[in-house]
Protein backbone atom coordinates (compact mmCIF):
# COMPACT_ATOMS: atom_id res chain seq x y z
CA UNK A 1 0.00 0.00 0.00
CA UNK A 2 1.52 3.30 -1.11
CA UNK A 3 -0.76 5.59 0.91
CA UNK A 4 -2.68 8.65 -0.20
CA UNK A 5 -2.18 10.10 -3.64
CA UNK A 6 -2.17 13.82 -4.33
CA UNK A 7 -3.75 15.51 -7.32
CA UNK A 8 -2.32 18.75 -8.63
CA UNK A 9 -4.06 21.72 -6.97
CA UNK A 10 -1.90 24.58 -8.28
CA UNK A 11 -2.52 27.05 -11.11
CA UNK A 12 -4.38 25.53 -14.06
CA UNK A 13 -2.10 27.21 -16.62
CA UNK A 14 0.97 25.44 -15.23
CA UNK A 15 -0.65 22.03 -15.65
CA UNK A 16 -1.88 22.96 -19.13
CA UNK A 17 1.73 23.72 -20.14
CA UNK A 18 2.90 20.17 -19.34
CA UNK A 19 3.79 18.25 -22.49
CA UNK A 20 3.84 14.46 -22.87
CA UNK A 21 7.24 13.04 -21.99
CA UNK A 22 8.24 16.15 -20.06
CA UNK A 23 8.40 14.44 -16.67
CA UNK A 24 11.48 14.48 -14.49
CA UNK A 25 14.23 11.90 -14.70
CA UNK A 26 13.13 8.61 -13.12
CA UNK A 27 15.64 7.26 -10.59
CA UNK A 28 14.83 3.62 -9.91
CA UNK A 29 18.27 2.19 -9.16
CA UNK A 30 21.75 3.18 -7.97
CA UNK A 31 22.98 3.16 -11.58
CA UNK A 32 20.15 5.53 -12.60
CA UNK A 33 21.26 7.97 -9.91
CA UNK A 34 24.94 7.60 -10.85
CA UNK A 35 24.14 8.46 -14.49
CA UNK A 36 21.90 11.37 -13.48
CA UNK A 37 24.36 12.92 -11.00
CA UNK A 38 27.27 12.56 -13.47
CA UNK A 39 25.33 14.82 -15.87
CA UNK A 40 24.95 17.59 -13.25
CA UNK A 41 27.39 20.46 -12.89
CA UNK A 42 28.91 21.40 -9.54
CA UNK A 43 26.80 24.58 -9.61
CA UNK A 44 23.60 22.55 -10.10
CA UNK A 45 24.44 20.21 -7.23
CA UNK A 46 24.68 23.12 -4.79
CA UNK A 47 20.96 23.84 -5.13
CA UNK A 48 18.03 21.59 -4.23
CA UNK A 49 16.09 19.76 -6.91
CA UNK A 50 12.35 19.27 -7.35
CA UNK A 51 11.23 15.71 -6.74
CA UNK A 52 8.04 13.72 -7.01
CA UNK A 53 7.20 10.14 -6.20
CA UNK A 54 4.92 8.93 -8.97
CA UNK A 55 1.97 6.60 -8.54
CA UNK A 56 4.32 3.79 -9.63
CA UNK A 57 6.43 4.49 -6.51
CA UNK A 58 9.34 5.81 -8.56
CA UNK A 59 11.39 8.87 -7.67
CA UNK A 60 11.62 11.59 -10.34
CA UNK A 61 14.05 14.51 -10.20
CA UNK A 62 14.06 17.84 -12.03
CA UNK A 63 15.84 21.20 -11.63
CA UNK A 64 14.62 23.21 -8.65
CA UNK A 65 12.96 25.85 -10.78
CA UNK A 66 10.88 23.20 -12.50
CA UNK A 67 7.24 22.89 -11.60
CA UNK A 68 6.38 19.75 -9.67
CA UNK A 69 3.47 19.11 -12.04
CA UNK A 70 5.93 19.05 -14.97
CA UNK A 71 8.26 16.71 -13.04
CA UNK A 72 5.26 14.41 -12.56
CA UNK A 73 4.25 14.63 -16.23
CA UNK A 74 0.94 16.19 -15.16
CA UNK A 75 -0.23 13.23 -13.09
CA UNK A 76 -1.04 12.58 -9.46
CA UNK A 77 1.81 11.78 -7.05
CA UNK A 78 2.47 10.00 -3.77
CA UNK A 79 4.68 12.88 -2.60
CA UNK A 80 6.47 15.97 -3.90
CA UNK A 81 8.97 18.47 -2.59
CA UNK A 82 12.57 19.61 -2.70
CA UNK A 83 15.68 17.47 -2.21
CA UNK A 84 19.41 18.12 -2.05
CA UNK A 85 22.36 15.76 -2.07
CA UNK A 86 25.82 15.55 -0.55
CA UNK A 87 28.75 13.20 -0.90
CA UNK A 88 29.84 11.45 2.28
CA UNK A 89 32.92 9.21 2.19
CA UNK A 90 32.58 8.86 -1.59
CA UNK A 91 28.89 7.92 -1.38
CA UNK A 92 25.94 10.11 -2.32
CA UNK A 93 23.26 10.78 0.28
CA UNK A 94 20.19 12.95 0.69
CA UNK A 95 21.24 16.02 2.64
CA UNK A 96 17.93 17.90 2.97
CA UNK A 97 14.43 16.96 1.91
CA UNK A 98 11.05 18.59 2.34
CA UNK A 99 7.47 18.14 1.21
CA UNK A 100 7.42 21.77 0.01
CA UNK A 101 5.29 21.67 -3.12
CA UNK A 102 2.55 24.27 -3.40
CA UNK A 103 1.27 22.53 -6.53
CA UNK A 104 0.49 19.25 -4.74
CA UNK A 105 0.51 20.28 -1.05
CA UNK A 106 1.39 16.78 0.19
CA UNK A 107 0.90 15.90 3.84
CA UNK A 108 3.93 15.10 5.98
CA UNK A 109 2.64 11.51 6.10
CA UNK A 110 3.79 11.15 2.48
CA UNK A 111 7.28 10.44 3.86
CA UNK A 112 6.61 6.68 3.74
CA UNK A 113 6.30 6.78 -0.07
CA UNK A 114 9.48 8.88 -0.29
CA UNK A 115 11.45 6.45 1.88
CA UNK A 116 10.28 3.50 -0.22
CA UNK A 117 11.32 5.29 -3.42
CA UNK A 118 14.71 6.22 -1.94
CA UNK A 119 15.29 2.60 -0.92
CA UNK A 120 15.70 1.79 -4.63
CA UNK A 121 18.28 4.51 -5.29
CA UNK A 122 21.16 3.30 -3.14
CA UNK A 123 21.31 6.70 -1.45
CA UNK A 124 21.59 7.26 2.25
CA UNK A 125 18.74 9.38 3.56
CA UNK A 126 17.36 10.84 6.80
CA UNK A 127 14.60 9.22 8.86
CA UNK A 128 12.02 11.77 7.73
CA UNK A 129 11.60 15.13 6.04
CA UNK A 130 14.32 17.46 7.29
CA UNK A 131 11.85 20.32 6.82
CA UNK A 132 8.15 19.48 7.20
CA UNK A 133 5.58 21.78 5.62
CA UNK A 134 1.98 21.70 6.84
CA UNK A 135 -0.54 22.58 4.15
CA UNK A 136 -4.20 23.33 4.87
CA UNK A 137 -7.16 24.54 2.79
CA UNK A 138 -9.25 27.21 4.47
CA UNK A 139 -12.84 25.98 4.92
CA UNK A 140 -14.07 29.59 4.62
CA UNK A 141 -12.27 31.02 1.57
CA UNK A 142 -10.89 27.74 0.10
CA UNK A 143 -7.35 29.18 -0.26
CA UNK A 144 -4.33 26.94 0.33
CA UNK A 145 -2.17 27.91 3.30
CA UNK A 146 1.17 26.93 4.78
CA UNK A 147 0.81 26.65 8.55
CA UNK A 148 3.69 28.42 10.28
CA UNK A 149 4.62 28.11 13.94
CA UNK A 150 1.46 26.05 14.65
CA UNK A 151 -0.71 29.08 13.88
CA UNK A 152 -3.77 27.48 12.26
CA UNK A 153 -5.22 30.75 10.93
CA UNK A 154 -5.81 31.51 7.25
CA UNK A 155 -3.47 34.24 6.01
CA UNK A 156 -6.06 35.25 3.39
CA UNK A 157 -9.27 35.66 5.42
CA UNK A 158 -8.35 35.07 9.06
CA UNK A 159 -10.52 31.96 9.34
CA UNK A 160 -9.57 28.96 11.43
CA UNK A 161 -7.68 26.18 9.67
CA UNK A 162 -8.26 22.53 10.58
CA UNK A 163 -5.52 20.64 12.38
CA UNK A 164 -5.87 17.67 10.00
CA UNK A 165 -4.66 17.80 6.37
CA UNK A 166 -7.58 18.76 4.08
CA UNK A 167 -6.13 20.26 0.91
CA UNK A 168 -8.07 18.14 -1.56
CA UNK A 169 -11.81 18.19 -1.18
CA UNK A 170 -13.45 14.79 -0.84
CA UNK A 171 -14.59 13.38 -4.17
Amino acid sequence: MWGRSYRYVGPVDLKAAVRPGSGGCRIGSPSDFDRWVAERSAAELVEPFAFVVGLDGGLRLAPRRSEHVACAGGGAVLSAGEISFTQEAGRWAVNDISNHSTGYCPDVTSWQAVAQALDHTGLGYPSGFTHEVMFRRCPDCQEHNIVRESDFVCVFCGGDLPEAWNVQPAE
